[in-house]
């Protein structure tokens, strides 16, 4: 048994207000990147997720969106 929680645990939940904000931004900003004729990738698209469920802060978000661009 792992009775260690994970990080995303440790913080508290987003409100379901918080999610549709974060979850519109994203749509938002995918609609925008698909106008200049680019589609994210499958691992930034997991990134959008973990912001949008609030595993992630705004800051972790967008760290974790630049590493993962420097790597594809």
């Amino acid at each position: 048994m792992n009775a260690i929680p994970k990080p995303h645990q440790l913080r508290p939940q987003i409100t379901e207000q918080e999610r549709a904000e974060r979850q519109a931004s994203i749509e938002f900003a995918r609609g925008s990147v698909r106008l200049e004729g680019f589609v994210l990738s499958p691992a930034v698209e997991e990134i959008n997720r973990r912001f949008i469920d609030g595993e992630l802060t705004g800051d972790e978000h967008i760290a974790a969106i630049k590493a993962a661009v420097l790597h594809e």
